[in-house]
């Protein structure tokens, strides 16, 4: 790294070989002063994460602007020259989520109003319908006690089934305790919070089905892994790009151009994020284009309803534990 001072004692705190020169010969530690300054370890935090400003910017141009080149360099053995996997979607999901939860908010044009379940209005529609059967739905229930009497003094085959009622009686718990506005910047917070956790449980699925429809001779599943990783990576990295430009179109004020240009931009990214996924899939495979084309169409679908599936199990089970 080339910062801090080299101590004067000559053995490595790391494995006590001798060190004549900057670094151990035996494990590869810096052999400098450990106490440093906040600008050191700031500085010492920067470049472990980028490895350099070279590095880091060949990399992000590269994940943008040339689909499946990271991986295949990765796997060929080239990896002095770029992030790895890893450290790279940490970086991004970190400078992402940061940003998100950073981002200033638009003031809503009408105030904090109670959500009404049992006379609700247009704009407090917040938890209407959110559970169907083919009898009842929430609004029909207007606290948690009309809810428990109906449940207790209703006829056997009138009753909510077990699993709704317990859902209903959470739902109208939360919108109880909390405003519409409430929920929804709760329902945010939890959402920023774990979505990452969302993309890491699914990043191995998404793998997985990469590993089903390629050749088990030619791939091993760490090459569909590292192509997943990067994959992902480039997926926060245009989310981050969109809000990034957001921001500062909301900077100057809400207007018609700011608008049209937002939703330009993301209609440009929109489509870039989706035919991306094309080509990388193509020149990182190999298999023949309109193969490949199809390959990708079927991963899209099978992907796409499991991911549905996961985010809306997610979705529901951060609404009904906002405090």
């Amino acid at each position: 790294m080339g910062h801090g001072h080299v101590r004067v004692d000559k053995t490595c705190l790391n494995c006590n070989y001798v060190v004549e020169n900057r670094f151990c010969p035996n494990c590869g530690q810096e052999n400098v002063d450990t106490r440093k300054t906040f600008h050191h370890l700031f500085i010492h935090f920067f470049e472990d994460l980028t490895h350099y400003e070279n590095s880091f910017w060949k990399t992000i141009r590269n994940l943008i602007f040339k689909p499946a080149s990271l991986t295949k360099e990765y796997l060929s053995g080239k990896r002095m020259s770029y992030l790895a996997p890893v450290r790279l979607y940490i970086f991004i999901s970190f400078a992402t989520f940061l940003t998100i939860s950073l981002a200033p908010e638009q003031e809503l044009e009408n105030g904090p109003v109670k959500v009404n379940l049992g006379n609700e209005t247009k704009e407090d529609s917040l938890a209407r319908n959110i559970i169907k059967n083919d009898k009842f739905n929430l609004g029909d229930f207007k606290d948690v006690k009309y809810l428990d009497s109906f449940q207790r003094h209703s006829a056997e085959d009138e009753k909510l089934p077990p699993v709704v009622y317990k859902m209903f009686k959470k739902a109208i718990h939360v919108t109880e305790k909390n405003t519409a506005t409430e929920i929804k910047e709760k329902f945010k917070e939890s959402f920023i919070h774990n979505f990452p956790k969302v993309l890491f449980i699914y990043m191995p699925i998404f793998a997985f089905f990469l590993w089903l429809f390629h050749s088990k001779r030619k791939w091993y599943y760490f090459d569909h892994g590292i192509f997943t990783l990067h994959y992902f990576s480039f997926l926060l990295l245009t989310y981050l790009i969109l809000k990034l430009v957001d921001i500062v179109l909301y900077a100057f004020g809400e207007n018609m151009i700011s608008n049209v240009l937002s939703g330009i931009i993301g209609f440009v990214g929109f489509i870039w994020a989706f035919y991306y996924f094309f080509p990388a899939h193509h020149r990182f495979y190999g298999c023949r284009r309109r193969k490949s084309v199809l390959k990708g169409l079927l991963l899209f679908f099978i992907n796409g309803f499991f991911i549905s599936i996961l985010l809306t199990a997610f979705a529901f089970y951060t609404f009904i534990n906002i405090h």
